[in-house]
């Protein structure tokens, strides 16, 4: 496979920056907003937002057992900040009826580094991205608080767990779609062509 197709779950979140980072990173990227259109996709994206609003409108779009069917399926997801979110078993400081789609052994805290206004820019060095540091942009982002042996820590922020992944699913804190280096998402563009 040369050219995956990969789509971008656009309930709510920065849809727009991670279809150019993928199609920047030479994959066929296009928007998600039902079922059916998750059903050739060779991968998924799970974008930054506000993850109590994206869990709700999955449910109310009918996308919450289809997205969790995707995950089941092995085929590679990768959710940024509120994404991560979404992939994770558990949550801390979340709302008792918030849904997660599951995929990461993983225990994720909401808004660990602050609200909006502590949002901040940092150099992450991230096990498996060639050339240095990448730049992470967090805002009011997760991180993770332990993993489970199955989960793979990719990189450390101050002292946090901020890049995870878990057989075909990949999870960052931070937003490298908002960048314009996209060496992330040629990362996760080779973990869907060796799935594929």
């Amino acid at each position: 496979m040369t050219t995956p197709t990969i789509g971008v779950l656009a309930l709510q979140g920065d849809v727009r920056e991670h279809l150019v980072a993928l199609a920047a990173a030479d994959a066929l990227a296009r928007p998600v907003r039902r079922p059916e259109e998750l059903d050739d996709l060779d991968g998924l994206v799970i974008p930054g937002g506000e993850s109590t609003t994206m869990s709700k409108l999955a449910v109310v779009f009918g996308m919450l057992e289809p997205l969790r069917d995707f995950v089941r399926s092995g085929r590679p997801v990768y959710g940024t900040c509120a994404g991560m979110i979404m992939v994770a078993d558990k949550l801390l400081d979340a709302r008792a009826d918030q849904e997660t789609l599951g995929g990461v052994d993983m225990i994720v805290r909401r808004n660990a580094f602050g609200r909006q206004n502590e949002s901040f820019e940092a150099a992450v060095d991230m096990t498996g991205i060639p050339g240095g540091p990448v730049h992470g942009i967090f805002i009011r982002a997760p991180w993770v608080e332990s993993t489970g042996a199955a989960a793979e820590v990719l990189a450390r922020y101050d002292g946090h767990t901020v890049a995870v992944r878990q057989g075909n699913v990949l999870a960052t804190s931070f937003h490298p779609e908002l960048t314009g280096d996209h060496r992330v998402h040629a990362f996760f563009v080779d973990m869907v062509r060796t799935a594929a």
